[in-house]
């Protein structure tokens, strides 16, 4: 696999690994930053790709995206140590707290939770969409000085109904992503 693209995705719902074109790994990682970490490192050490691509379903803050993004910059939505680091930095980490793709336009900002209600914190960090994942996916590739790109299909609006939308349209991004990565793989 050497050289090769890697797709990190978390579950099975969101993209059919069977639908990968030749060079592209497909690698379902679980739910949340840990999982995410987790497999990202243990993909990244095995596979050696030349590219790391998460894909995956995203909660819609800005309320102004529709469809398939591509994430330029990730934040920690739930790194919340005050008063030892303001929210969204790990403290004592010499670390970034906002990580860069180098495409797109769209900030994400990942965490542990679900959201199904406005917060502010988000609006105020100009936070376009939410998901689960790819803040440790991006921080695993920064680790390993490795390119990272992100697509998230918006499935949901962040609020009250964001469960039963996620669940109507978990699956509905897959081929748009697909499309994209005809674009990227040539």
């Amino acid at each position: 696999m050497s050289g090769n693209i890697l797709v990190l995705t978390a579950i099975e719902d969101e993209l059919d690994k069977a639908r990968a074109p030749a060079g592209v790994e497909v690698i379902y990682t679980g739910v949340g930053k840990i999982n995410a970490a987790s497999a990202a490192t243990l993909a990244l050490l095995v596979l050696r790709p030349r590219l790391v691509i998460n894909y995956g379903t995203a909660g819609n803050i800005a309320k102004v995206h529709r469809g398939l993004v591509e994430v330029a910059h990730v934040v920690q939505r739930d790194m919340m140590a005050m008063p030892l680091a303001p929210r969204g930095r790990t403290p004592f980490s010499p670390e970034v707290d906002k990580l860069s793709s180098g495409h797109g336009t769209v900030i994400c900002g990942t965490g542990d939770s679900f959201v199904t209600a406005a917060d502010p914190w988000l609006s105020e960090n100009a936070v376009d969409v939410v998901d689960m994942e790819l803040f440790a996916i991006a921080h695993v590739c920064q680790r390993h000085a490795l390119p990272w790109r992100a697509f998230k299909f918006i499935s949901d609006d962040a609020d009250e109904f964001a469960a039963d939308h996620w669940q109507e349209n978990v699956a509905a991004g897959e081929a748009l992503f697909w499309d994209e990565m005809k674009v990227i793989t040539g």
